[in-house]
């Protein structure tokens, strides 16, 4: 599964406590364009309208290659495909507080352009520096290890 994208902001500032995989509705010029890697999920989430999911503020940029793409919305909502279990499951965590669903990432599965979606909490200040000071440890042992190799 080649990744097309992640969405590193939100697994910075957000802890992942579950993952799902989702298809999503798009045009054929958008297709090519996220294949492209045109997509950005900076500043995306999910939402929810009749009982179903709608990934929001997800820029796709327009293909240059189509001609029919004259009143295009790069911003626009897009429609996300789940089982109906996955759905309610998704709608009861997020009516808990402090609970959100983000897009973590969109990768290609054979012909299909999925995204995976993640139930997450946001981090305290604290949570991030600690993160941070665990990663620099880790790499000073790192490199201790090689050096003594």
């Amino acid at each position: 599964m080649p990744t097309i994208t992640t969405n590193k902001k939100a697994l910075y500032d957000y802890q992942v406590l579950e993952k799902f995989e989702a298809g999503i509705i798009l045009t054929g010029a958008e297709v090519k364009s996220v294949k492209a890697g045109q997509i950005n999920l900076k500043g995306s989430y999910i939402t929810t309208r009749n009982n179903e999911l709608w990934l929001v503020n997800a820029h796709i940029s327009p293909y240059k290659m189509a001609s029919s793409q004259s009143d295009y919305d790069s911003m626009q909502d897009r429609k996300l495909l789940l089982t109906k279990q996955e759905i309610s499951s998704l709608i009861g965590k997020l009516s808990s507080k402090g609970l959100t669903v983000l897009p973590l990432s969109v990768y290609t599965k054979g012909s299909l352009i999925k995204i995976g979606i993640g139930v997450c909490r946001g981090k305290k200040k604290y949570d991030k520096r600690e993160l941070i000071k665990k990663r620099e440890t880790d790499r000073k042992l790192q490199r201790l290890i090689r050096g003594k190799m």
